[in-house]
């Protein structure tokens, strides 16, 4: 269940580019059907030098892919048929949120056409070879994409999800796949599959990097109709409640080790202090029954009809017969499915509460490719058993690796809560893969401080935080709405003045503390220091770091600069 590690932010610009060689080389010499197509030296070495030399950007020296249905300034989106292909004028907002991080998009990868599918085996550039044994499949529709990070060709890479293509290739090839609340990435400049459903994912070897490109990536969009506003991350009790289908419910196509590695996820899980509680899926899967058997495939029919109708022949066969079935049903099924679909709601709320987070597999088996293409809507549809309800429900999830079977093939887990929980799911898979310590998840025993200067992560102060049992929980930005200044004293530090007009954001961490230890670290914040309510550039807020206006008089302003390491690095 261990997973690589995540690589060290390079500390120079050279140490950068290097990083970036190493991931274009291993992409050059790797499996040719993961990428669909990747920038050539001389368009690589121009993205990199607009990136720029910030070594305080959070993913800076980082390389990533980008499924084929996601818009890359300067490469064609083909969504997997070449006859649909286009040229964008510009890159999808979460890929420019992340190359403005510092990461370098090294091309686009192959993908189940149009999205369609869970398997991989979809597409005319080929299938991407699954690394664990090339005559199972890679998992789709993100194909390209799991194994691009799998082969370990890039950091990270950027999937979508809307029936499980976020999750299925993270089981099938030991990864993390976290399938964000619906909205928080922006989904403009993606090639619609059910645009109502659609959700960006991302691929990692860990959580903790999963955690760090979501940070980055979610973000509201105004000019994007599905995006979310909200952001509040809610939180659990200390010790969750893990929901588990019914022993009965459970259907591992009579794949003993998945059983056998399943049970042992349980036994993990208990052993972490974590509660087990069986619950009745029934209304899950009857809601996962209707994305394919529903009228929600005219969805997929809409998002590219007039091509189907120009060019049918354009399509995968399958992918065709797919889509055209969604001509076949009528706005009455529409409404009865609707209607259906909110008393399904209802009924799984209903869960919620008495569990914190749903525990599943990812799949109940892992397919032959032999065994898709002799029967390929069967396999897909059963692959999904336990990923389609997901988006018709509103939930965000993360797959985890979670053991391998006697045969060395990877197996994975998947936990999901309501929406925005995402921040909880990331803290639980953090633990379960043993990347931190099983600390209590924002009980009432504990508050979340906000710091910015040289109590931050390898500063001179961080070791007060550390002294007394503090756990870095994410980074964030201010609201801009701050003065930031370079107070003098024997340590450098920064002041955050919060103004009545204006401002800039602040990069921030987030440290949870034990309430207990709290007063003590306050008695030793010096004048004009103090802790107030910051207000976090989501719209959220938490207890930091405040400076009292009278200390901007003669102070050194550094607001330009919106960061305390970017303004140690100048």
């Amino acid at each position: 269940m261990t997973t690589p590690p995540w690589p060290q932010k390079p500390s120079t610009a050279a140490d950068a580019a290097d990083r970036y060689e190493q991931s274009e080389h291993a992409a050059a010499s790797g499996d040719s059907a993961i990428w669909i197509s990747r920038f050539s030296q001389a368009q690589r070495q121009e993205k990199l030098n607009g990136l720029g030399k910030a070594s305080s950007q959070s993913l800076y020296g980082l390389s990533f892919a980008v499924k084929d249905n996601i818009d890359v300034k300067g490469l064609l989106t083909t969504a997997a048929c070449p006859a649909y292909g286009y040229m964008p004028g510009k890159d999808a907002p979460v890929v420019r949120r992340l190359m403005e991080a510092g990461a370098l998009p090294l091309g686009k990868s192959n993908l189940d056409q149009f999205a369609t599918g869970l398997v991989g085996v979809r597409s005319p550039y080929g299938i991407p070879e699954n690394p664990y044994h090339a005559d199972y499949v890679p998992g789709g529709s993100s194909s390209g994409s799991a194994v691009a990070v799998a082969r370990e060709q890039v950091d990270f890479s950027l999937g979508t999800d809307t029936a499980g293509s976020g999750r299925v290739p993270a089981g099938f090839n030991n990864l993390v796949g976290l399938k964000p609340s619906r909205g928080l990435l922006s989904t403009r400049g993606v090639v619609p599959a059910c645009r109502s459903l659609d959700c960006v994912s991302i691929f990692t070897r860990t959580a903790a990097q999963a955690r760090s490109v979501f940070e980055v990536a979610a973000a509201y969009d105004p000019l994007d109709p599905w995006s979310r506003r909200e952001r509040t991350q809610r939180s659990i009790n200390a010790m969750p409640v893990i929901g588990v289908p019914r022993s009965s419910q459970l259907d591992f196509s009579k794949n003993a080790e998945y059983a056998r590695l399943f049970a042992q996820a349980c036994e993990r899980m208990s052993a972490l202090g974590w509660q087990i509680k069986e619950v009745d899926i029934s209304s899950f899967v009857e809601c996962a029954e209707l994305l394919y058997e529903g009228p929600w495939v005219a969805e997929r029919t809409t998002a590219i009809e007039a091509f189907l109708l120009e060019q049918p022949d354009s399509l995968h066969p399958v992918t065709r017969g797919i889509i055209e079935g969604g001509f076949q049903g009528t706005a009455v099924d529409f409404f009865k499915a609707r209607y259906r679909l909110e008393e399904l709601r209802r009924e799984c709320s209903a869960m919620w509460e008495d569990c914190d987070v749903l525990l599943t597999p990812t799949t109940p088996t892992h397919y032959t490719v032999a065994e898709v293409e002799a029967d390929p809507v069967a396999c897909n549809s059963h692959l999904g058993l336990y990923t389609n309800w997901m988006n018709l429900l509103d939930l965000c999830a993360i797959a985890l690796p979670s053991g391998f079977t006697e045969a060395e093939m990877p197996f994975g887990i998947t936990l999901q809560a309501p929406a925005l929980f995402d921040e909880m799911l990331l803290q639980l898979g953090e633990q379960y893969l043993g990347e931190q310590a099983a600390a209590p998840l924002h009980s009432e025993d504990w508050v979340s401080l906000a710091v910015c200067g040289a109590h931050l992560e390898g500063l001179p102060l961080n070791y007060q935080l550390s002294e007394r049992g503090a756990k870095l929980s994410r980074k964030v930005k201010s609201a801009p709405a701050y003065q930031f200044i370079a107070l003098t004293g024997e340590i450098a530090k920064p002041g955050m003045i919060r103004l009545a007009e204006g401002g800039v954001s602040v990069d921030m961490e987030i440290w949870d503390m034990p309430l207990e230890q709290f007063g003590s670290f306050v008695n030793l914040i010096p004048a004009p220091l103090g802790i107030g309510t910051v207000e976090l550039e989501d719209g959220g807020s938490v207890k930091g770091f405040v400076c009292e206006a009278i200390a901007a008089q003669g102070a050194e302003d550094i607001s330009h600069f919106g960061s305390w390491r970017a303004y140690l690095d100048r």
